[in-house]
C-alpha cells in the first residue's frame, strides 16, 4: 500500500509509524486513559484490511482519530491531535499576522461609519480570538482537503471561529425549568424567583453566562415569565389591602367601608404594577442591548414574543409582549410564531454545500452532476463529523451554565455532553445555498425547459433531504437540512 503524502509524495506504508505515534500521545495521558498494545494493533489491522493501494496520510491520521474515539479515549485522541498537528506547524507559516495586525491597526479608528463598533476593545478582542481560531483550524484542526475545499468555495464550514474550542452554536434555553427549578450563577444557588422583577434579573444573568459559553443565538420564552408577574400582582393586591386596612383602622377604627378600600387598592395596585412592569423590562433591554453591542451588534438574543392563549398567563404575558414592544430592545430579534422546538435544544455546527459551484463543474446531469454531488456531500459529512468529535468528550465543567444549570441541561460536574449530542437533544446543520444560481446554469447549459427544470429542482431537494436522513439513521446525529444565505 502507498501512503501520500502532503506533498503528493508517494511512499511505502510502515505501520510502525502509527505505533510511534499512537504511543508518543500515549505518553502525555495517565496509564488507564492509554492505548493498549492490542487496541493500537486493532487500528493497524483495520487501515490494513480496507484494502487499498493508495491512501492519503491524512486519511489514515483522521481513521486514527475516529477509532480512538470509538474506543472512549477522548483524552488521548485529543493529544493525538495535538502531536499530529505540532508537527505540521513546522511546515506551516503562520497566517494570522497579517489580519490580526490589521485589526488593532484600525482599532480606535472606526468610529464614523456603521461598522463602529469594530474599533471597540471588547469587539476587537472577539475578532482577534476569531482570526486565531480561524487561522488555527485552517492550518491545523481540519484536515486540509476539508480546508481546502472550503477556501475553494466547495462547501463553507460555518464553525471556524470557534471550532478550537468546545463551544456551541446556538440553544433554545430552558427558562422554564431555570426559573422554575432554580439555578446556579457564579457558584450561588439561585431560588425560584417571587416576583417579576426579580425573575427578570435572574433571565437577565442567564442570558448574559449563555452568551458567553456559545457562539450563535439564544432563544428566550418570553411566555415563561408570565408567572412571576402574576405572582407581583397578588404580592402587590395583598401587601395594598393590608395596608388600606391599617391606615383605615387608625383613621376610622374597625368600621370602615369595603368599597372605599377596593378602589384605593385598585388605584395604586395599577400604578405598583406598571412601574414593576416597566423596571423587570428595562431590566432585560439594558443586559439585551450591553450583550449585543459587546458582541458586534449582531442579533445573538432572540426573545419569543408569541402568546399561548391557552396559557394560563397569558393575560399577564400579553401585558409583558406589550411593555417589551413599547420600549423597543435594539437589534434584538423578536419571534411572534410558536416554536415547535423543544427548550434545552442546541445546535452545535453547520457545513454547507455550494450547489452554484457543484453544477458549474459537470458536464452533463445524467451521470457526472450526481457524482459530483454525491463526493461532495460525502466531504461535507467528514466535515460535519470533525464537528461532532470535536465535541466528544467534553466536560460539564466546561460550561456550567449551559451544561450543569439548567440551560441545556442537569448533567452532574465531572459528566461528559456526549449523550446530548445525539438522540435528538441536539441537531448539527447541512446547509445549502447557490441553489438559484444552480437552477439558472443548469437551465441555461443543458437547454432545460419547464417540466425538466421543476424536476430537476425537486430532485436535488429530495437527493439532500435523503442524504441528511441517511446520515441520521446511521449515526444517530440529528442532522437537518437548512438553507442559508447564498453566498454565491
Amino acid at each position: 500500500m502507498k501512503v501520500i503524502k502532503r506533498d503528493g509524495r508517494a511512499v511505502e506504508y510502515n505501520s510502525d509509524k502509527i505505533c510511534v505515534a499512537i504511543e508518543k500521545a500515549n505518553k502525555e495521558v495517565t496509564e488507564e486513559k492509554r492505548a493498549t498494545t492490542e487496541e493500537i494493533n486493532k487500528i493497524i489491522k483495520y487501515i490494513e484490511s480496507l484494502g487499498k493501494k493508495r491512501i492519503l496520510v491524512e486519511d489514515i491520521q483522521d481513521i486514527i482519530e475516529q477509532k480512538l474515539m470509538e474506543l472512549g479515549k477522548y483524552e488521548l485522541a485529543k493529544n493525538y491531535v495535538v502531536y499530529r498537528y505540532t508537527r505540521a506547524l513546522v511546515r506551516k507559516q503562520n497566517t494570522t499576522d497579517e489580519s490580526i495586525l490589521g485589526l488593532i491597526k484600525n482599532a480606535g479608528n472606526n468610529f464614523e461609519n456603521e461598522d463602529e463598533n469594530r474599533g471597540l476593545v471588547c469587539v476587537q478582542r472577539n475578532l482577534i480570538a476569531g482570526e486565531v481560531s480561524k487561522d488555527l483550524t485552517k492550518r491545523i484542526l481540519l484536515p486540509e482537503k476539508i480546508t481546502k475545499a472550503h477556501d475553494e468555495d466547495v462547501l463553507c464550514f460555518h464553525d471556524m471561529e470557534y471550532f478550537m474550542q468546545p463551544i456551541i452554536n446556538s440553544c433554545f434555553v430552558n427558562i422554564k425549568d431555570m426559573l422554575d427549578n432554580g439555578t446556579e450563577i457564579n457558584h450561588h444557588k439561585i431560588d425560584s424567583p417571587q416576583d417579576f422583577e426579580e425573575a427578570c434579573m435572574i433571565v437577565a444573568n442567564i442570558i448574559n453566562l449563555v452568551s458567553d459559553s456559545q457562539f450563535g443565538v439564544q432563544y428566550i420564552n418570553i411566555n415563561h415569565l408570565g408567572k412571576y408577574l402574576r405572582k407581583s400582582i397578588n404580592k402587590i393586591n395583598n401587601y395594598l389591602i393590608e395596608n388600606v386596612k391599617n391606615m383605615l383602622n387608625k383613621e376610622y377604627g374597625a368600621k370602615f367601608d369595603e368599597e372605599l378600600i377596593n378602589n384605593l387598592v385598585d388605584e395604586f395596585k395599577q400604578k405598583r404594577l406598571k412601574e414593576e412592569l416597566s423596571n423587570g423590562v428595562k431590566i432585560l433591554k439594558y443586559q439585551i442591548e450591553s450583550k449585543i453591542n459587546a458582541y458586534n451588534n449582531e442579533n445573538r438574543i432572540a426573545l419569543i414574543l408569541f402568546v399561548d392563549k391557552s396559557n394560563d398567563f397569558a393575560k399577564e404575558n400579553s401585558m409583558i409582549v406589550d411593555e417589551i414592544l413599547k420600549q423597543n430592545i435594539n437589534n434584538c430579534e423578536f419571534i411572534f410564531d410558536e416554536i415547535s422546538q423543544n427548550e434545552g435544544h442546541f445546535n452545535y455546527g453547520m457545513v454547507s454545500i455550494n450547489l452554484f459551484n457543484t453544477i458549474r463543474s459537470a458536464n452533463n446531469l445524467e451521470n457526472e452532476f450526481w457524482k459530483l454531488l454525491e463526493s461532495r456531500l460525502e466531504l461535507c459529512y467528514e466535515a460535519l463529523m470533525c464537528r461532532h468529535y470535536s465535541l466528544l468528550g467534553t466536560l460539564s465543567n466546561s460550561s456550567p451554565i449551559l451544561w450543569q444549570n439548567g440551560a441545556i441541561s442537569r448533567l452532574q460536574a465531572g459528566d461528559r455532553i456526549d449523550s446530548l449530542l445525539k438522540d435528538g437533544y441536539s441537531d448539527i446543520y447541512l446547509g445549502y445555498y447557490g441553489f438559484e444560481k444552480m437552477i439558472e446554469i443548469a437551465t441555461e447549459k443543458f437547454e432545460l425547459d419547464d417540466n425538466s427544470k421543476e424536476r430537476f429542482e425537486n430532485s436535488v431537494i429530495t437527493f439532500l433531504k435523503n442524504k441528511v436522513q441517511d446520515w441520521k439513521k446511521m449515526t444517530g446525529i440529528d442532522f437537518v437540512l437548512k438553507k442559508v444565505e447564498d453566498r454565491t
